[in-house]
């Protein structure tokens, strides 16, 4: 991004984790269903948690109010609309169709 000279900023999402109204917020912009903004990785499995359990964005906002190390990431916001940067390319995707 910064070879494209996209100005940007980093939140480190575990020292400041996302309040309701951002996770909110981001589910309501994400094209994807809610359950994608949730690793399903090592931690989730340790947790003993079902992905069929969290469907709604409710359920899924209130899983990474509680356990936020499990928001998947990166998370690129940009006029209005989220996506998650996998591939990167995504996220230039993203910025030259906003």
């Amino acid at each position: 991004m910064e070879q494209q000279g996209v100005e940007f900023d980093i939140v480190d999402y575990l020292k400041h984790p996302p309040k309701r109204n951002t996770l909110t917020e981001l589910v309501e912009m994400l094209p994807n269903e809610p359950v994608e903004l949730i690793r399903t990785d090592r931690r989730f499995k340790e947790l003993g948690l079902d992905v069929k359990h969290y469907q709604s964005g409710n359920d899924v906002v209130d899983l990474l109010l509680q356990y936020p190390e499990l928001l998947q990431r990166p998370l690129a916001v940009c006029n209005g609309r989220a996506i998650i940067g996998r591939p990167p390319e995504k996220v230039l995707e993203l910025i030259e169709t906003s």
